[in-house]
């Protein structure tokens, strides 16, 4: 609510004083853009691969855990207290480990995105400040952002096709809905 009535805000400001100054709006879908980037695929295919590996080595704690819990239950009726407890310690202490790795990768998975997708994402708003500028555009708004509930594109220009032609995306290319044989994102 706080972020429509920033825009009404803005846009009544901007009404006020158009007659003052010849204004150019323009609008792009950001996410958009940056599905088009060759750069963000490229993110993407190592963040999969390094997702690809903490599943592999998951997998291969848990099929040690199993195989441990396994032998525990076919031999524990002969082993003394003593093994038994010890047993028992070292399942636990695998199955921490489990836990820990599992959190571990979670947070390292968040800062590898961070660090492959930052440079795309600067690289988008970096072309769209340039194509701004160099077009004489006063406000550009971004369709993805969600704060635009209208526009008449009588008066804001899509600037997606000049901002594609600044980062040397051909101009027949289409956002893909999703890699091959990757999750969508």
């Amino acid at each position: 609510m706080k972020r429509i009535s920033t825009v009404l805000f803005l846009l009544t400001c901007i009404i006020g004083t158009s007659s003052a100054q010849n204004l150019k709006f323009g609008h792009i879908n950001s996410q958009e853009l940056i599905g088009l980037m060759p750069e963000r695929d490229s993110a993407l295919i190592k963040l999969q691969n390094y997702t690809n590996e903490v599943e592999q080595t998951m997998a291969d704690m848990q099929q040690e855990y199993q195989s441990k819990v396994n032998a525990y239950q076919q031999k524990q009726a002969t082993w003394t207290a003593a093994v038994l407890e010890a047993k028992q310690r070292e399942l636990l202490e695998i199955q921490q480990r489990l836990e820990q790795f599992n959190q571990t990768a979670q947070q390292e998975y968040q800062q590898m995105q961070q660090i492959f997708l930052s440079p795309v994402f600067q690289k988008a708003n970096a072309a769209i400040a340039k194509v701004a500028k160099d077009n004489g555009f006063t406000y550009i708004f971004d369709l993805s952002a969600g704060g635009v509930i209208f526009f008449d594109e009588k008066v804001s220009v899509n600037i997606l096709p000049m901002t594609k032609n600044e980062l040397g995306i051909p101009a027949e290319k289409v956002a893909p809905t999703q890699l091959p044989g990757m999750e969508a994102q």
